[in-house]
């Protein structure tokens, strides 16, 4: 009996656990929307299904696929024409976009 507790006890705490991170990245993913969107201004210049933009000055992020870390290096520093935006997006603002990005342009 006491077997049974525990294992039902692990499988509660993992279900808890699970859904907290779960509902922390969608957080983050949203947080990330709006930077796109608004802040970072990324929808003017970027081809991104997720965000409904069709601009075509910068690459169409759902072809390149791009993964989190080169996102955060073009947002932090620039790339081509695109501007760097680090001390205009808060680190945070980095880190939500280029998370939103890298999930998005996936599907």
């Amino acid at each position: 009996m006491k077997k049974l507790f525990l294992n039902f006890l692990k499988t509660l705490l993992f279900l808890i656990f699970s859904s907290i991170i779960h509902a922390n990245a969608d957080d983050l993913f949203n947080k990330g929307k709006v930077v796109f969107l608004e802040a970072g201004n990324c929808a003017t210049c970027h081809a991104l299904s997720d965000a409904g933009s069709n601009a075509m000055i910068g690459p169409n992020l759902n072809e390149i696929r791009p993964d989190i870390q080169r996102i955060i290096m073009a947002v932090r520093n620039g790339i081509g024409v695109m501007p760097a935006m680090e001390g205009i997006l808060s680190d945070e603002e980095i880190d939500a976009v280029a998370h939103y990005v890298s999930i998005s342009a996936e599907q």
